[in-house]
């Protein structure tokens, strides 16, 4: 159970995250009408009984005319038109019900596939989410399953009821001619070479434009998330070049798939004219030779005719199929993803951590770690110093199981942590950063997130241990009062002569909001705490006391803490101190100031100057 993952004021590009290939898609659609087969059958079958019943109108309208010709009587033709009625109303009501079981089977497979999403979501590594970035996230999460459930719940219905009923049409011209049929078909074929054309361009051109809507979000997202940071180093007219440079790639995007629709469209209007014309045409040429009955070449023309309205439909939902299609790859591309590791990995044999001959290094920076060896003893209390870059942080990460090693081991009770499945790391280990979430819902139910099973009782030991039980006792509803966005407590501690700040979810600067996060790590209870300026936010004075009280009521558990007050070096039983990536000295605060090192050198300056930080 991290608190923290990563931070969202990245203003680096992100490195967006795996698109399924379009046999993984076709695989995953398989698998979602596997899951609710027998209302994809219903719908399969109403829309076969729907297509049946309106091919009856053209038909029989045919025989009248023939009956006319003929000389038939009045009687017949006013039973002929009684029964098209009657198959017209038979239509409609089987239309009706295949629309209604469609959507009903369309929103039960966009609820699955959003339960896909967010378990597949949570299951990234954490170093995955901050390399991919929110922006790809949210747009996926959004955008793209939004896309998905339209496609489910109205396109596939509708290109499945349009598809048989051109089918069912083109079969009933074969029926009245074979020839006629063939002619029709022939007459058509424009429009196959047209849609080639646009398949194998259309994945590649909606694939660009999700991307692209990915970066738009990241940046906007960076930039608002950032905004401090933006406006402190002047770098305004820079986040706004890059914003424009973002939106004029995301515009190109969208121009090159509307040029796609323009010539795709375009090509399939003037289509449609052409089997009309041919089977009235050839079907003329037959009625002059005796061939082929009036009534028949009028209801070729009149099938060829309604063909129009199920083809466009079937042209104009391959086309968004085509968009949606992208989309699905982008939401189904997560399961190509690295996942944490699967239940059922080997427990650990004890707490000892092990570090040995550990080297990393970030994708876009030179080797932070260089080498690192350490063994941290159960129940002990260990300070990690040293000066900014010195690999500190990168440290915390891997003994967290955020990060794996690019060489060498991290691992505790002689188990890689990397390898711990996710419930046996988070009783395991707890990494506590200065940045925190406080999720939209009561403070109860932030607390219970650590341990669902706790009680009031526990709840309030829990604050009281990092000193936040006075604060919320003063809430107007106590436990029970809502937090997030606009929420009482989410209110940052007002800065002289400004209004009190919303802190919202998530809290990026609340002391609050870290008390609440450390409040969870009491109730998580973990083997391991790692701390790495987990109360930076906190004055120093209320800081030391909350270590303290950390400390006590974690007894007997490992505490490593990256300090950067020395204080906390001064209680700690052991003290690291790290320069470049290596670990240069170990030992007691008292045996360190003593040999006179570059331990020695940062407590006597900080020492000097109480109120800084190493």
């Amino acid at each position: 159970m991290s608190t923290n993952t990563s931070t969202n004021t990245r203003i680096s590009t992100s490195t967006q995250l795996p698109v399924a290939e379009p046999a993984e898609v076709r695989a995953a659609a398989a698998r979602l009408i596997r899951a609710d087969g027998r209302a994809f059958t219903a719908v399969l079958a109403l829309n076969a009984l729907a297509a049946a019943a309106g091919l009856v109108g053209p038909w029989l309208l045919g025989r009248i005319i023939d009956e006319v010709r003929a000389g038939g009587g009045v009687a017949v033709v006013d039973r002929l038109a009684l029964v098209i009625l009657l198959c017209a109303l038979a239509q409609l009501l089987l239309a009706r019900g295949a629309r209604f079981v469609g959507h009903r089977f369309g929103e039960r497979t966009l609820a699955r596939v959003r339960e896909e999403y967010v378990d597949r979501t949570l299951a990234l590594p954490a170093s995955v989410v901050e390399r991919a970035g929110t922006g790809d996230l949210t747009a996926r999460g959004t955008a793209d399953v939004a896309a998905v459930g339209t496609t489910l719940r109205d396109v596939g219905p509708e290109l499945l009821i349009s598809s048989v009923q051109a089918l069912f049409l083109i079969g009933a011209v074969f029926v009245l001619d074979p020839f006629l049929g063939c002619c029709a078909v022939l007459a058509q074929s424009g429009i196959w070479f047209v849609l080639r054309w646009y398949l194998r361009r259309a994945r590649t051109g909606y694939l660009a434009e999700g991307a692209a809507t990915s970066e738009v979000a990241e940046i906007v997202s960076a930039t608002a998330a950032g905004a401090r940071t933006v406006e402190a180093f002047g770098l305004r007219q820079r986040r706004v070049a890059a914003s424009r440079d973002a939106l004029e790639a995301s515009r190109r995007t969208r121009m090159r798939t509307l040029y796609l629709r323009c010539v795709f469209f375009l090509a399939v209007e003037i289509s449609y004219v052409l089997p009309v014309a041919v089977v009235l045409m050839v079907g003329g040429a037959l009625h002059e030779r005796g061939a082929m009955s009036l009534g028949a070449v009028v209801a070729a023309a009149l099938y060829l005719r309604q063909l129009e309205s199920p083809l466009d439909t079937v042209l104009m939902r391959m086309e968004q199929l085509q968009s949606s299609g992208a989309s699905f790859a982008r939401v189904e591309g997560l399961g190509r993803a690295p996942r944490t590791v699967p239940s059922g990995s080997p427990a650990p044999v004890d707490d000892q951590i092990d570090v040995r001959g550990v080297r990393y290094a970030y994708e876009r920076g030179g080797e932070v770690l260089r080498g690192v060896d350490l063994t941290v003893r159960p129940g002990e209390r260990l300070a990690v110093v040293g000066p900014s870059g010195a690999g500190k942080t990168t440290l915390s990460r891997l003994l967290a199981g955020i990060d794996v090693p690019g060489a060498g081991s991290v691992t505790v009770g002689g188990v890689p942590v990397a390898d711990l499945d996710p419930e046996q790391l988070r009783r395991q280990v707890v990494l506590v950063t200065q940045e925190h979430h406080v999720f939209l819902g009561t403070v109860r139910d932030n607390l219970l997130i650590a341990e669902p099973a706790a009680g009031d009782a526990e709840l309030w030991a829990a604050l009281t241990a990092v000193g936040a039980d006075d604060w919320v006792r003063e809430l107007p509803e106590g436990l029970d009062t809502e937090l997030g966005s606009g929420g009482p407590a989410a209110q940052a501690a007002p800065v002289a002569g400004q209004a009190p700040r919303q802190v919202g979810a998530p809290v990026a600067d609340g002391s609050r909001a870290q008390q609440l996060a450390l409040a969870r790590v009491v109730l998580a209870d973990p083997h391991t705490l790692i701390l790495d300026e987990a109360t930076a936010l906190l004055d120093p004075t209320t800081a030391r006391h909350t270590e303290r009280a950390l400390a006590a009521v974690l007894e007997g558990r490992t505490v490593i803490a990256i300090a950067h007050r020395l204080h906390t070096a001064h209680d700690a039983d052991r003290v690291a101190v790290m320069e470049d990536g290596r670990l240069t000295e170990l030992g007691t605060h008292e045996s360190l100031v003593a040999a006179e090192g570059a331990y020695a050198a940062l407590w006597h300056s900080w020492h000097g100057e109480p109120s800084g930080p190493c």
